[in-house]
Order: C-alpha cells, then structure tokens, then sequence
C-alpha cells in the first residue's frame, strides 16, 4: 500500500510540476516529510531522482514537440544551475552535519520553502503591478541559473515556484515560456546534485526501496504535464499553479508544527 502512495505523489507531482514549471519536488518533498519515516537526506535523494527524471522526460517530450524554447535564455540558465545543485547539496550536508537533528533540517527546510511561498504568491498576484526587468543576455541568465539551481538542491524542492516566478520578473516572459526554461533549470540542477551525491559515495547508503515506483509515476507524470502544458491556456496554468503553492504552503506549514512538538 505505501508502494502505491509514493507512486501517486510522484505521479501527481510531477504532472504539476511538468505543467506549470515547478519541477514537482516542491510538492514530493513537503509531502514525504508529512510521511514520516525518513530522513530529510533520504527524502532529498529520493525526490531529486524522480524531479530528474520528470524533467528529462518532460524536456525530450518538449524537444519532440519542437516547442519554441528561448535557447538564449535557457542555455545560460541551465549552465548556472550546474553549479548552484552543486552548491545547495553541499550547503545541505554542512547543515545535516552541523545539527544532527533531522527535526532541525526539516524545520529550516520547510520554513525557507514556505516564506519563498509567501513571497511568489504575493509577487504573481501584483505581477500586472509589478513590471518585469526585461533583462538581456548571458550574464544575467547565469547567475539566475546558479541562485535557483542553489535553492532547489538544498530545499530538495528542484525548482518549485521560484523558477517560474523569478524568471519572468528577470526576463519578461509568459508563464508557459517560464516553465519550460524552470525544466531544463531543473533538469541541470538536479544532474549535478545527483553526480555529486554519487562521487561522494552517499547515494546507495540511503533507503531506495520506493524510488522505482517514484520513476515510474515521474515518467508519466512528465509526459502528461508537458502535454497539458501544450495545450492548456496560459490563465489555466497560471491558475494551478496559484492554486498548489497554498496547498505546499499548509503543508509546509504542518511539517514544522510537527517537528517543533517532537
């Protein structure tokens, strides 16, 4: 039975996460620490697996496709996000290291990904207020490449509402341009987390016995979200994805009452 949980939070995350721009791990991250039963090492293994895998599938989908990818953007973005996943993983084991308390991790984990939250859901709700910088060129792509390859890594989150949000306040794009570029920010962020975990050798330490169903529902999910992402209107995307960065926040939000009475 728990088998089955862990491939339906796969499959309903990354569907969103390919639809939207969110990468998926946003939800499965929160959600695995609402389960319990692991440790926030474990969990971020387990979900930056399966948002990689989501994001390859999504992205080979894209390509096939033949979706208009601003490649002047995306390239540089990805290239950043290389170094940011390698960033945020370290950040996360000097943190894991440092307290030794998983309670502790999932805490600040949680509250850095629910006060992100607050300030995307603010942002997209006054976005026709708040004009976009309309930023140009390789520099400033890459550096947006590294922040957010940064955050997911050590948020375990690989991408969540802030690629979207962020990418189009830089750069001025529409919601389903955004999330096209925050999947392959994701993808590349993801893969060089993944390759520094496995040079450390901590990969085959942890509990992989869920991550085959957790594949299986991230190569689904992919699929069925970049198909809808090609075909659902911009209002609707941009409506889905208001609508999980509330349910992410309360359970961000529980996680942290949890773990604050443990």
């Amino acid at each position: 039975m728990i088998h089955i949980l862990y491939f339906l939070i796969s499959l309903a995350a990354t569907a969103i996460g390919a639809l939207t721009g969110m990468g998926g791990g946003v939800i499965i991250k929160p959600a695995l620490d609402a389960l319990g039963g692991l440790d926030a090492a474990n969990i971020g293994i387990l979900s930056s697996v399966t948002v990689f895998t989501m994001s390859l599938v999504s992205t080979a989908k894209q390509a096939r496709q033949k979706a208009e990818i601003n490649l002047k953007m995306a390239i540089p973005l990805a290239a950043g996000s290389l170094l940011g996943g390698v960033a945020g993983e370290r950040m996360l084991t000097v943190i894991i290291e440092a307290t030794n308390a998983n309670s502790t991790v999932v805490i600040v984990q949680n509250s850095c990904l629910a006060l992100i939250i607050i300030i995307i859901f603010i942002y997209m709700g006054k976005e026709k207020r708040c004009p976009s910088l309309n930023l140009q060129g390789i520099l400033p792509a890459l550096l947006a490449g590294v922040l957010l390859g940064t955050i997911s890594s050590f948020l375990g989150i690989g991408g969540g509402p802030i690629n979207v949000a962020l990418i189009i306040f830089l750069f001025g794009c529409g919601i389903k341009t955004a999330a096209v570029c925050s999947i392959i920010t994701i993808l590349f962020a993801q893969a060089s987390k993944l390759a520094f975990v496995l040079v450390s050798g901590a990969f085959f330490s942890h509990d992989l016995t869920m991550l085959p169903f957790m594949v299986v529902g991230a190569v689904i999910g992919g699929w069925a979200g970049s198909q809808l992402n090609k075909t659902l209107p911009e209002k609707t995307v941009e409506k889905v994805f208001n609508n999980v960065q509330v349910l992410v926040f309360l359970i961000c939000m529980y996680n942290i009452f949890q773990n604050l009475i443990l």
